[in-house]
């Protein structure tokens, strides 16, 4: 997709393929983001991509498969408001298909009013297992994620 990908610190050695999960992707994070406000938290986010080259999250990933969506979308609002805030271009939950409503009824909390001017989008399983082969081979760059994406709020 165009862009160097940090996988969380606590999954990078998750077996995966006959490999590691985080096998070819960044080993640590640029010392902007080390250094900003929720860095623990930023490190725990199942996928980021980061352009290359540069300290710019284009785009972070919770993978909210059975655990609880309030953990995801506060180390989200870790990055979005930390130092790094500019930089991002998109935030995403994916989750099972069926689990949209869960994701809506978590962002409609006062705790999260902040959220609506993020433009979190929902990403479901079923429409990256659709796209996959066509986003790998076409796509670079946010359009293909944003295009098979909800926004949220």
């Amino acid at each position: 997709m165009g862009y160097d990908v940090w996988i969380a610190s606590n999954d990078r050695g998750r077996a995966y393929n006959g490999g590691k999960l985080g096998e070819g992707c960044l080993e640590r994070l640029a010392e902007a983001i080390e250094q900003a406000l929720g860095a623990d938290a930023v490190r725990l986010i199942d996928v980021l991509w980061l352009d290359r080259n540069k300290a710019h999250v284009a785009a972070a990933f919770e993978v909210e498969h059975s655990t609880s969506i309030y953990s995801g979308i506060v180390r989200m609002l870790d990055l979005a408001l930390g130092t790094v805030a500019h930089a991002l271009e998109g935030m995403f939950l994916v989750a099972p298909n069926g689990r949209e409503e869960e994701v809506r009824a978590q962002l409609a909390r006062p705790a999260f009013s902040r959220v609506a001017d993020l433009q979190v989008r929902y990403l479901p399983y079923g429409e990256l297992e659709c796209h996959r082969e066509s986003i790998a081979r076409f796509g670079t760059g946010m359009k293909a994620i944003q295009a098979i994406s909800r926004v949220l709020v």
